[in-house]
């Protein structure tokens, strides 16, 4: 009895949460750069992985519910703190992937794979959930290999924003803050095979996105 109040409990948090999540940002003045190659490519039956710093995923919410009709997946700790995160990411119309590096990693990442396959866009948090800050650790470009997938990676920034003095100095844009959110270039990292070849492509998508993460 006191685990089904206590999962009620949790879904009106999430409940709660999401609405405040949705209402705050549609205060923020978007700006979108470079969406439309890779969605382009997404139509034409490419897969498509969305890769972004820890750092710099609220702001990204309210924009990437546009494409909860791909239903699309996320991977998201398995952590009190991701039990209230995963809550509104499906509310979001994304589907969460129970799981991290350091519980449950191999699991998530196989339903990740799967899912990735099956509906051709996911995303991923490179440096999640608990860092180090700018170190790209190897399940995105794992998930991406094994799915035939092209990473894209995202990148925000704000003209007005609080920080926060935490390991990712996470990132909350003011109200009415003008929001930018910008999509590189698809990058196909799929040839090579050997553990040379794939931490190289790490170290490359890593000196690629780094440019994009607010000290």
């Amino acid at each position: 009895m006191l685990k089904k109040y206590r999962y009620a409990l949790i879904g009106l948090i999430q409940g709660v949460l999401y609405r405040l999540v949705r209402c705050y940002s549609l205060t923020f003045r978007f700006h979108i750069e470079n969406e439309s190659p890779w969605l382009a490519f997404y139509h034409g039956g490419g897969r498509v992985l969305l890769c972004g710093w820890h750092q710099q995923f609220f702001a990204a919410i309210r924009h990437f519910k546009t494409y909860s009709i791909y239903s699309p997946s996320l991977m998201i700790s398995q952590s009190k703190d991701g039990d209230i995160i995963a809550g509104i990411a499906k509310r979001a119309g994304w589907n969460p992937v129970r799981g991290s590096s350091s519980r449950n990693g191999g699991r998530a990442l196989r339903e990740m794979v799967e899912q990735l396959k099956a509906t051709g866009l996911a995303a991923h948090i490179v440096d999640g959930p608990t860092g180090p800050a700018g170190i790209i650790k190897a399940g995105g470009l794992s998930l991406a290999r094994s799915a035939g997938a092209v990473i894209v990676p995202f990148y925000i920034s704000a003209d007005r924003a609080w920080y926060f003095h935490s390991w990712d100095r996470f990132m909350l844009p003011k109200p009415f803050a003008r929001v930018y959110l910008r999509f590189g270039n698809m990058l196909d990292f799929s040839s090579g095979e050997s553990h040379e070849a794939f931490e190289d492509h790490r170290a490359e998508l890593q000196q690629i996105m780094l440019p994009g993460l607010i000290s």
